[in-house]
């Protein structure tokens, strides 16, 4: 195991996860460019190399990767088959690119965790509305598109037989609907030699309307065995893929106890934004860690922790304006981060506020605080 920051690292995707990427790979001295389709993505202005161009396309990904060392990504939706080829070439692509193209369809990801014993909901697959309406008697039951749903888009709840018009009519997934007591997550990490670290059980509270992860308490209010529990599946998945990288693994707690892998992401997640102020090591530095193969960092949390997430308010479409910062500034141990995006619309994810505290209640006070203060708006 040995470092050489020479490496011409690439990171597919220009987008908030990568501008974090980028902030800790400057403390290692390391050469990034970034490949990403809009000119005022958040990476543009801090990367060592910024090149528009589509992320999705074959020949794009090639020529960006065809002279770089390692490459990685920030967001799934990318061109599969040139990272194929650019890794058949001798290029380091980590996360592995048959990993991504299995994760990045929700159908095949489901089903390499049935194949491999990895907890989950009882699931069918369909192939669009007819085939929901076939199987009605499996309701109430969440429909998930197959490919293309990111940050709370592609996914229903259908609980009744009058819903399933408002499913896909597109290839997906019906899974069961879980009754479950709260929902967590787990970041696991894995080098090239194999070395394995998870950081600490967070546990996360979804906006009703927008389906994505709107605040999350560090560590999870839950049990050592549910803990340890949450642990050994995230062990357990990041080894069956045999994935170098970072992995995110989304898990329902039953009413009974049980655990059950929702999905998962291999890379940098929303569900890891307040490592950056509340553990020692955060998950976008043991993301390079990893992928460089070196060892990995102690997880360990300084403190109680709360992230939220700062979204766009409703009626808010145009360049993006903040109100109420220098409220938040006023509170101790309150760290808002902006992404950078100049234009703000509805639940778009605009930036989020870690908080550091000693107990829960007083993280839920500044939760409260922050969500009820910080606002991104549009310039009228």
């Amino acid at each position: 195991m040995s470092f050489d920051n020479s490496q011409k690292i690439g990171i597919l995707g220009g987008g908030q996860l990568g501008k974090m990427l980028i902030q800790t790979a400057l403390d290692l001295d390391l050469d990034i460019s970034v490949l990403d389709n809009d000119p005022d993505c958040p990476c543009k202005s801090i990367a060592t190399n910024f090149v528009k161009g589509d992320i999705s396309d074959f020949q794009t990904v090639y020529d960006f990767g065809k002279d770089l060392d390692v490459l990685t990504i920030e967001i799934e939706n990318v061109n599969i088959e040139s990272l194929k080829k650019l890794e058949s070439e001798g290029k380091k692509v980590f996360p592995q690119p048959h990993i991504v193209e299995n994760i990045k369809n929700k159908c095949t990801q489901k089903q390499f965790f049935k194949d491999h014993d990895i907890p989950t909901s009882e699931f069918i697959l369909v192939s669009g509305l007819k085939e929901i309406a076939d199987n009605k008697e499996f309701l109430p039951a969440v429909n998930k598109i197959g490919v293309g749903g990111y940050d709370g888009r592609g996914v229903q709840t259908i609980r009744t037989e009058a819903d399933i018009e408002k499913g896909f009519d597109a290839p997906g997934i019906l899974e069961k609907f879980v009754d479950f007591d709260k929902e967590l997550a787990v970041i696991v990490a894995r080098n090239s030699d194999g070395e394995i670290k998870t950081f600490p059980v967070v546990e996360m509270v979804f906006h009703p309307v927008a389906n994505l992860v709107e605040y999350l308490f560090s560590p999870a209010a839950i049990s050592n065995h549910i803990a340890e529990k949450a642990n050994k599946i995230a062990i357990q998945t990041i080894e069956a893929y045999s994935l170098v990288g970072l992995l995110a693994v989304e898990m329902f707690v039953t009413k009974s106890g049980e655990i059950l892998v929702n999905e998962v992401a291999p890379r940098p997640h929303n569900s890891g934004h307040h490592t950056q102020k509340a553990n020692l090591v955060s998950q976008y530095d043991q993301h390079w860690r990893a992928i460089l193969n070196l060892p990995l960092g102690d997880t360990k949390d300084i403190s109680m922790a709360a992230m939220v997430n700062i979204l766009g308010e409703e009626n808010h479409e145009g360049i993006a304006q903040v109100e109420g910062l220098e409220k938040i500034l006023g509170q101790d141990n309150v760290f808002p981060f902006f992404y950078g995006k100049k234009k703000t619309k509805p639940f778009r994810k605009m930036g989020h506020v870690s908080i550091l505290a000693d107990d829960f209640d007083k993280l839920k006070e500044k939760v409260n605080f922050v969500q009820e203060n910080l606002k991104v708006v549009s310039k009228k």
